[in-house]
């Protein structure tokens, strides 16, 4: 699977949309969900809750082991994504569409974000 064009990428392996009145959503890349595994458990920050760019923000539990959700951006939660906790699965099945995570009203401009081909090269593609 490609990483979209249209995203930006942190080197935790989230990604983040370009903000639609001030606000982005994050999820993890492909990459990232194929190397975890089965995702059986999600723990998202809180609708509110002030996040720090590449800082952790929650916990993505796989069959494998158990990760660190990090935020690609500074900002406050405006949402989350209440079927990915229902059913984590989403994340494997869908980790650029139905398995996004939260959203976030951005803190100013992301920084420090690869493009989709910076990205690639990061992770060896």
């Amino acid at each position: 699977m490609s990483n979209p064009q249209h995203l930006q990428y942190s080197k935790e392996h989230e990604w983040l949309t370009a903000p639609e009145g001030g606000v982005s959503t994050v999820g993890i890349t492909a990459h990232a969900a194929d190397a975890l595994g089965d995702v059986v458990f999600v723990q998202l920050p809180e609708v509110g809750q002030a996040v720090t760019a590449g800082e952790p923000c929650g916990e993505l539990e796989s069959t494998k082991s158990v990760s660190d959700l990090y935020s690609p951006a500074s900002g406050e939660v405006a949402e989350v994504n209440q079927a990915v906790v229902d059913d984590p699965a989403l994340v494997n099945s869908g980790p650029f569409e139905d398995g996004w995570l939260f959203k976030v009203r951005l803190d100013g401009d992301p920084e420090g974000l690869l493009s989709a081909e910076e990205y690639t090269a990061f992770i060896g593609g």
